[in-house]
């Protein structure tokens, strides 16, 4: 391949290539590591700075919804563009990474206000430091890959959060019957990591000196506040760098470990777990999606308490804590919030027999609802329906795909409701003098749903509903066999 991946024009067949080079190579590793769990990996520097990873890498930081905002050095993708083309970006990145000059410059502190007044610290790198980042994770993921459990499944290729809600769901009806829930929640996960039990994480798999000092070095970076002033980083991966994520997976996977260790985990026999059940012994098993997660028990509250007591003695080995306030212990017939998601038993209608339903939580509602209001709060009056339409739209359409996979049917007619009442009150501001009469004339086209000459106000009643099945050990592979590999690379 050479160095004529990194090329200016980048021509479809020249990204192809690249493409398929690094798919072919993450397989191998992937493979590597999965049939020798003990293996170190001593030279996957040479692949970060690989102009093949580089160029994806490169793909991959363009194509994310975060291209336009700027690290501490003012650049986009798009003034990297405008001021030197793309070859020359990478090509000048992969020397700085070969000669040893590379050195990642400090996150840009975003604070994004969460539920309750909240605030969310994101670290924002500079585009450099994000090609780096995700050539890093292009190189790494496949070798950590090969040792997460199926239990985790936040920010892992061909994982969804629907498997894990469907998972809970699966665990918790008949015949399995995990009713007891230990609800966790890790205070600031991604802020307190420690950094010296992460890297020893990693050491465990990764032999190559230069390699793990780029992963330290960006862990060590600094975060520049909204105060401008510099601040250490002793400890956490800041939100918002591409490999934070495979790094906080690294951390939390202590917890998988442990939960799958333990006698009356998922790695006991279903023989042993009868006779555990019979013995009045728990049995209890993990859905992990990043760091959120609850253990499924099939117990007695009393063996929830003694789990959460251990789980925060194998957390604090990663520097982390349990919410004293968050951390909660419920059954199922009392039902928990998962991902947006109410989880809970409840009798069917007209009938006095129970089943556990997923449906979107209360939280989420008043999320997507206090979303539309607001748009409808901030567009001035005096801009055309369709800017209202166009923005509104993106907000129900996200929130209805994710939520349709449930008995999501009763809060999508309430949804469709909510938001013909909001934008009809925006409607009657704009025009004080018409009556409704008029105002469904040039909105509605004589009816009741507003529309444009472009689009119409997306309806959620109208959304159909399905059943996410649970996929529990379907889940294939996320990268493909060698055969399946040379075939796609045309060899």
């Amino acid at each position: 391949m050479g160095s004529s991946l990194v090329n200016t024009g980048e021509p479809v067949s020249v990204r192809v290539a690249a493409e398929h080079r690094v798919l072919k190579i993450q397989a191998g590793l992937h493979r590597w590591a999965r049939d020798d769990p003990h293996r170190r990996f001593d030279d996957l520097f040479n692949l970060v700075a690989d102009p093949a990873f580089l160029m994806v890498a490169w793909e991959r930081v363009a194509g994310n919804k975060g291209a336009r905002t700027a690290g501490i050095d003012g650049l986009t993708v798009g003034t990297v563009h405008e001021k030197q083309s793309v070859g020359v970006f990478l090509a000048d990145l992969r020397e700085q990474l070969r000669s040893g000059r590379f050195r990642p410059l400090p996150v840009r502190e975003r604070l994004i206000p969460k539920a309750g007044r909240k605030l969310r610290r994101l670290g924002i790198p500079t585009v450099a430091d994000r090609v780096v980042q995700a050539s890093l994770k292009l190189v790494l993921e496949p070798v950590f890959e090969a040792d997460f459990l199926p239990c985790s499944y936040g920010f892992r290729p061909g994982r969804r959060a629907h498997d894990a809600v469907a998972e809970v769901n699966y665990l918790a009806r008949r015949p399995r019957n995990y009713e007891w829930v230990l609800e966790g929640d890790i205070t600031a996960c991604f802020d307190e990591i420690d950094h010296t039990a992460l890297m020893a994480r990693v050491r465990d798999r990764v032999g190559d000196k230069r390699v793990l000092g780029l992963v330290k070095a960006f862990l060590k970076a600094g975060i520049l506040g909204e105060d401008r002033l510099l601040k250490e980083t002793t400890a956490g991966t800041p939100q918002g760098g591409i490999l934070s994520p495979l790094l906080a997976n690294v951390a939390l996977s202590v917890l998988d470990e442990f939960i799958a260790q333990e006698p009356g985990g998922p790695s006991s026999s279903p023989g042993v777990r009868t006779l555990r059940y019979r013995q009045g012994k728990a049995n209890f098993r993990l859905v992990r999606y990043a760091d959120d997660w609850c253990l499924m028990i099939r117990g007695t509250r009393d063996h929830a308490v003694q789990l959460r007591e251990q789980i925060a003695q194998v957390l604090s080995g990663m520097g982390l804590r349990l919410s004293e306030g968050k951390t909660l212990i419920t059954h199922i017939n009392e039902g928990l919030d998962f991902l947006g998601w109410r989880i809970q038993r409840h009798r069917k209608r007209g009938t006095d027999k129970r089943y556990v339903y997923t449906y979107p939580a209360k939280k989420a509602v008043r999320a997507v609802t206090g979303k539309v209001k607001a748009l409808c709060r901030q567009i001035e009056i005096t801009v055309p329906i369709d800017d209202l339409l166009r923005r509104v739209n993106l907000v129900l359409q996200g929130w209805c795909a994710y939520f349709r996979a449930g008995v999501s049917s009763a809060t999508f007619s309430y949804l469709s409701h909510y938001v013909w009442q909001t934008v009809w009150r925006w409607m009657r501001r704009k025009h004080r003098k018409s009556t409704w009469r008029q105002l469904r004339r040039i909105y509605c086209g004589g009816g009741w749903w507003p529309a444009s000459s472009r689009r119409s106000l997306y309806d959620p009643e109208k959304v159909t509903t399905t059943r996410y099945l649970y996929r529990g050990k379907q889940i294939p592979a996320p990268w493909p066999e060698p055969a399946a590999t040379m075939v796609a690379s045309g060899l």
